[in-house]
């Protein structure tokens, strides 16, 4: 009866690894589908981000584009009240 325990017992051994295997891999997969479920929210969080900065980058190469005209009106103003403030002196 004791060799029949004994057998059994290790008969039953690689049952034992292959479990504790099995369990090791679970958590494995488990951590795993965290840190997929996080790097996912993180990329859609970056994603948001890049989009909200492109939309700023736009609206200041517009910006940057009005401020350039508006320096070449001012300019154009500038020469042309000074060819008329020489008219005027010249009078």
């Amino acid at each position: 009866m004791a060799k029949q325990a004994v057998a059994t017992r290790t008969d039953l051994d690689p049952i034992d690894r292959l479990e504790e295997k099995v369990r090791m891999l679970v958590g494995i997969v488990t951590q795993l589908r965290a840190d997929h479920a996080r790097a996912t929210e993180e990329n859609g969080r970056l994603a948001r981000e890049l989009d909200d900065l492109r939309t700023r980058l736009e609206e200041n190469e517009v910006s940057g584009t009005e401020l350039s005209a508006l320096r070449e009106e001012r300019d154009l103003v500038r020469s042309r009240v000074a060819e008329m403030l020489e008219q005027l002196e010249a009078i």
